[in-house]
C-alpha cells in the first residue's frame, strides 16, 4: 500500500475542466442555447473566462437577461443529450484517485454543477466509489469563490483545513480553498491557463494528475 510522508489527509476537487473534460460539452451547450440570443461573432473565447460560475450567472451574463429560466432549459436539454457521449476523464485520474483512496485519503467533489449531473459523471466514468462526500450547488447557499462549499466539505470529512488540498481548473476553485482555509492547488491544463491560476492564489500546479499523489507525499504504488 502507498504511505503518506506528509501531513495532507484530505483532497477535495472540483469536477468540469478539472478531473472530468467536459469543456467541449459545455461550449456547445452554451451556443445551442444562446443561438439567436448572442451576436454572431459570440465565440468560445467568451465563454472560457466565465466557466466555474455557475450557469445562471454565465446565462445572465452572457445574454444580458435576467429570467434565463428559458435559456438554462435549453442548456441543460443539450447538456444532458450529448452528455455521455462527450465527457472523459483526462489523463491520469484514474489511477491518482485510486492511489489517494489506497493511501487512507479523503477525497470529495465540490463542484457548480447540480448535484443530479455530479452523480451522472461520477457514476459513468467510474470515480463514485472514491468519493467520501460530494458539495454541489444544490447543497449550498453561496457558491464558489464563496468559501462556504469548500468548508462544508471539509466539515463533513472532519478534516483540517490546512491539511486540505483542493484542486481546481478556475480562479473560483482558488479563491473558495483560499477562503475556507485549504490549499489551492491548480491544473495546467485548465483552459484559462496557468498563470490565471497562479495569480489567483494557487499554492501549487499539478502539470499532470499524475504529479497529485507525490504533492499528497504518497510513495509506492498498489497495483
Amino acid at each position: 500500500m502507498p504511505t503518506n510522508k506528509r501531513n495532507i489527509t484530505t483532497v477535495l476537487f472540483d469536477l468540469d475542466g478539472t478531473i472530468i473534460d467536459t469543456n467541449e460539452l459545455i461550449i456547445q451547450s452554451f451556443f445551442y442555447a444562446l443561438k439567436g440570443i448572442v451576436p454572431e461573432s459570440f465565440g468560445r473565447e467568451h465563454i472560457i473566462p466565465s466557466m466555474g460560475q455557475p450557469l445562471t450567472d454565465q446565462l445572465q451574463q452572457f445574454s444580458g437577461q435576467e429570467d434565463v429560466a428559458t435559456l438554462t432549459q435549453s442548456y441543460r436539454e443539450y447538456n444532458h443529450l450529448k452528455h455521455d457521449e462527450m465527457v472523459a476523464l483526462f489523463p491520469g485520474v484514474a489511477d491518482a484517485v485510486a492511489r489517494l483512496h489506497s493511501a487512507g485519503l479523503k477525497l470529495g467533489i465540490v463542484t457548480t454543477k447540480m448535484r443530479s449531473t455530479t452523480l451522472r459523471a461520477l457514476e459513468l466514468l467510474g470515480l463514485l466509489k472514491y468519493m467520501d462526500t460530494i458539495v454541489t450547488l444544490d447543497d449550498v447557499t453561496h457558491a464558489k469563490p464563496h468559501p462556504e462549499p469548500v468548508a462544508k466539505a471539509i466539515e463533513a470529512l472532519e478534516a483540517v483545513p490546512g491539511q486540505t488540498l483542493m484542486v481546481g481548473d478556475s480562479s473560483v476553485d482558488i479563491k473558495s480553498a483560499i477562503a475556507a482555509g485549504a490549499i489551492p492547488v491548480g491544473v495546467a491544463w485548465s483552459l484559462k491557463g496557468a498563470d490565471n491560476l497562479y495569480e489567483a492564489g494557487a499554492e501549487h500546479m499539478l502539470y499532470g494528475m499524475e504529479d497529485l499523489p507525490a504533492l499528497c507525499g504518497i510513495e509506492g504504488v498498489d497495483r
